[in-house]
């Protein structure tokens, strides 16, 4: 029965990248993956409960796991690359029909129809963004950086850049290019704060 769930999940996926959530029907799903639609609402209550459990699946909702009172800018530079370079790994598929304007949709549409996760993503970046505070005021202390800074711009800095990094993908549709232009770019930035 997981394996099943599992299954439908997988499929309902690649639907609803290279569709719209709109566009996919139940009727549209159990004919694609040669399910009943009664077999699929055993699984899911509705369109709306598999959606959720794709996202869930397949967009997962993470955090930087770090010690913010103990790591270096330095270092925080090289965890948010790693931690970016490990979503897109685990995120993009090598389905043939797989395109960056699809993925891009397919987070678009999350926002629109799952109740609760543009709640849940702002809650991880606001998060995230109190931590690169912690992380970048503490580098000041040290003497690893400059102390003429805004710690909160540039750690939005960090998170603009990163999330600059859907513009790199798109234009090269491919995850390594995106992630050595993030690389660059996030390297520049801490040589440009360093003393």
């Amino acid at each position: 029965m997981k394996d099943t769930r599992e299954y439908i999940i997988d499929e309902a996926y690649k639907l609803f990248l290279t569709q719209s959530y709109e566009a996919v029907s139940i009727s549209i799903i159990s004919n694609a993956i040669g399910l009943t639609k009664g077999a699929l609402y055993h699984h899911f209550k509705n369109k709306e409960e598999l959606f959720r459990a794709v996202i869930d699946t397949h967009f997962p909702l993470t955090s930087m796991s770090l010690d913010d009172d103990n790591i270096s800018l330095k270092e925080y530079t090289e965890v948010c690359i790693d931690h970016i370079h490990k979503l897109l790994k685990e995120t993009i598929t090598s389905n043939e029909e797989f395109t960056p304007v699809n993925f891009l949709a397919l987070i678009a549409d999350s926002f629109r129809h799952y109740e609760g996760f543009a709640e849940k993503k702002s809650s991880i970046i606001d998060n995230d963004v109190e931590k690169a505070k912690v992380i970048i005021g503490n580098a000041i202390k040290s003497g690893e950086i400059r102390d003429d800074i805004n710690i909160s711009v540039v750690a939005m800095q960090y998170l603009s850049i990163s999330i600059g990094l859907a513009g790199d993908f798109m234009r090269n549709n491919a995850v390594e290019s995106a992630i050595k232009s993030l690389r660059d770019q996030l390297t520049q930035l801490y040589f440009l704060l360093k003393k």
